[in-house]
C-alpha cells in the first residue's frame, strides 16, 4: 500500500479510527497489527525476516545489559550487528558483488561467459531502514546511552510502526521507545500539524514530483547522443523530483504520527536553501546524515585525529552513505563526489568565512542568494550521478553538458522550462516562508484570508494537475 493510494487511504481511516477508541496498550497492539498487515502487503515472507532481526536485537540488547564481562557484551554486539548486517548485505549487495567478481573472472578468461553467481533475490522493502535503526539500538544499548527495552512488543512497534517503516525517517530508540511506552494524548494543535503535514507531503507527491517525474524519467531514459538543453532540464527536474517525493513522504508519515500523538523526527530543513555542502547535509535526509556522522564518522575518528585523516574520515563516510542508497557504481560514485565536496569545503572555508561581512543587509542578501544559486549547480550535478543507470551514461550526459556543440534549441524545450518553473515555484513558496520562520508548518501561522486561498489554490491544482495511479516513492528501492 502507498500513501498516495485510495486503498491506504482506507486503511488509515480505518486503523485511526479504532485507535482513537482504544486505550494506550490496546493502541499499541493496533499498530503491530496494522504495521504487519501494511508491510504484509508487499510481502508477508520478508515480514518474518524483520522479526528475525527484531527478535536478535531485543534479546542481545538484554543480555549486554545483565552482564559486566566485557567479552561477553562484545559477543551479544557482533551478533546483533552480524545478523542485521548480514540481512541487508545478503539481500542488498550479494548481486552486486557477484557480478562484479563475476566480470573479473571473465576478464582473464577465468571462467566461461554461460557461468554466474547471480541469485534470484528480491530486496525487502525498507530493509536498508529498519536496518540502520536497529543498528543505532543495539549500538547505544552496548555504550550505556540508552536501557534496552523492557518489553519485546514495545521494541516491535518501535522498529515496526507503519509510517515511516518503509522510507523512514530513521528513528532513534531514545527517541521512540518512551513514546511508545508511555500513554499518548493527542493536542488539538498536534492534530492540525499532521493533517497540514499529510496534505502538503501528499501535494508535494502527487502534484510536484510526479509531474516532473514525467519530465526527467524520459530523457534519463533515452540513449546518446544526448541534448546538453535536455540534459540541464532533466537535471533541474530531478532535482526538484526527487526532493518533493521524499520530503513528501517525510511529511506524510511526521503527519500521521502527529495525528496519533507521536512526534517522528524532521528529515528535511529546506535542503535547496544550503550554500555550502556541511549546511547541505545539515538539512537534507537529516536521520541518515546524523546517523552516518554518530555511527560512522565519529567512530572512524572524526576530526580529533589530523586534518588529514578528517579529509579521509570524511571521504569513507560519505562514500558508505552512497552504497546505502543502492549496489551499483553510480551511488558509490556519487558518495565519493559528497565526501570530495564535504573535504574541499573545509579545506577552503576559512578562507572565505568572512566575505561579506562588510555589506549592508541587501547586498549581504543578495550575497547569500549568489551563494545558495552557485552552490544548487554543484547539488544537480550530483544528482546527475545518483539518477544516471550506469557509469557510461554518466560520462555521456556530462560531455553532452559541458560541450556547447551538444545545445540544440528543440521546440519543445521551452514548454519544459515553463512546466518546471511552474512545480519549483510551489515548492519554493512555501519552503520560503518555512526557512524565514524556521517552521515546518508556517503556513499554519498565515491570515486565514491567505491560508484559505492557499487552500483553495493547492486543491484546484491537485484536482487538474495531480498524477493518479499511486506512483512509488523514489527512497522504496533503497
Amino acid at each position: 500500500m502507498l500513501f498516495n493510494s485510495i486503498q491506504f487511504f482506507l486503511f488509515f481511516i480505518i486503523v485511526y479510527g479504532l485507535y482513537l477508541a482504544f486505550k494506550h496498550r490496546w493502541q499499541n497492539w493496533l499498530l503491530i497489527v496494522a504495521s504487519c498487515l501494511f508491510y504484509a502487503a508487499w510481502n508477508w515472507k520478508f515480514l518474518l525476516l524483520m522479526f528475525v532481526s527484531i527478535s536478535t536485537d531485543f534479546w542481545c540488547s538484554n543480555l549486554i545489559v545483565r552482564t559486566s564481562d566485557l567479552k561477553k557484551r562484545r559477543a551479544w554486539l557482533w551478533l546483533s550487528l552480524g545478523v542485521n548486517l548480514g540481512i541487508l548485505g545478503f539481500f542488498k549487495y550479494y548481486n552486486f558483488f557477484a557480478g562484479n567478481v563475476q566480470g573479473f573472472l571473465q576478464t582473464f578468461h577465468l571462467v566461461s561467459p554461460a557461468f554466474s553467481l547471480a541469485l534470484n533475490i528480491v530486496l525487502p522493502v525498507g530493509v536498508s531502514f529498519y536496518t540502520f535503526e536497529a543498528i543505532s539500538y543495539i549500538v547505544d544499548v552496548y555504550h550505556e546511552k540508552i536501557k534496552p527495552a523492557q518489553r519485546y512488543w514495545d521494541y516491535v512497534l518501535f522498529v515496526i510502526y507503519f509510517p515511516h517503516l518503509i522510507a523512514g525517517p530513521i528513528m532513534r530508540a531514545k527517541d521512540f521507545l518512551p513514546q511508545i511506552s508511555l500513554p499518548r494524548k493527542i493536542r488539538l494543535d498536534q492534530f492540525y500539524d499532521g493533517c497540514f503535514l499529510f496534505f502538503w507531503g501528499l501535494l508535494e507527491k502527487i502534484l510536484i514530483a510526479d509531474n516532473l517525474a514525467k519530465i526527467a524519467d524520459p530523457i534519463f531514459s533515452a540513449v546518446a547522443p544526448y541534448d546538453g538543453g535536455k540534459v540541464l532540464i532533466a537535471l533541474y527536474a530531478f532535482a526538484f523530483q526527487i526532493f518533493c517525493d521524499f520530503d513528501g513522504y517525510s511529511n506524510m508519515a511526521r503527519g500521521m504520527g502527529k495525528c496519533m500523538g507521536f512526534e517522528i523526527t524532521i528529515n528535511f530543513k529546506q535542503p535547496y536553501f544550503s550554500t555550502n555542502p556541511q549546511e547541505f547535509w545539515q538539512r537534507w535526509h537529516i536521520s541518515l546524515s546524523s546517523w552516518l556522522r554518530d555511527y560512522l564518522y565519529i567512530p572512524l575518528g572524526g576530526n580529533r585525529k589530523g586534518k588529514a585523516r578528517t579529509y579521509i574520515n570524511l571521504f569513507l563516510t560519505m562514500l558508505l552513505g552512497g552504497l546505502w542508497h543502492g549496489a551499483a557504481w553510480t551511488f558509490v560514485l556519487w558518495g565519493a563526489y559528497q565526501g570530495v565536496l564535504l573535504a574541499i569545503h573545509r579545506v577552503v572555508s576559512p578562507y572565505f568565512s568572512n566575505l561579506g561581512d562588510n555589506l549592508s543587509e541587501f547586498l549581504k542578501g543578495l550575497w547569500k542568494l549568489a551563494r545558495i544559486i552557485f552552490f544548487f549547480q554543484f547539488i544537480c550535478l550530483g544528482w546527475l550521478l545518483f539518477r544516471a543507470t550506469s557509469l557510461s551514461q554518466v560520462g555521456e550526459m556530462l560531455t553532452a553538458l559541458f560541450n556547447p556543440v551538444s545545445w540544440h534549441f528543440q521546440s519543445d524545450s521551452f514548454n519544459l522550462w515553463m512546466m518546471i518553473i511552474t512545480y519549483i515555484s510551489i515548492t519554493v513558496f512555501v519552503q520560503f516562508f518555512q526557512y524565514q520562520t524556521n517552521d515546518q508548518t508556517a503556513a499554519l501561522k498565515w491570515p486565514w484570508q491567505a491560508r484559505a486561498a492557499f487552500y483553495i489554490l493547492c486543491y484546484f491544482l491537485v484536482i487538474f494537475y495531480g498524477v493518479e495511479g499511486g506512483k512509488q516513492f523514489i527512497y522504496f528501492q533503497f
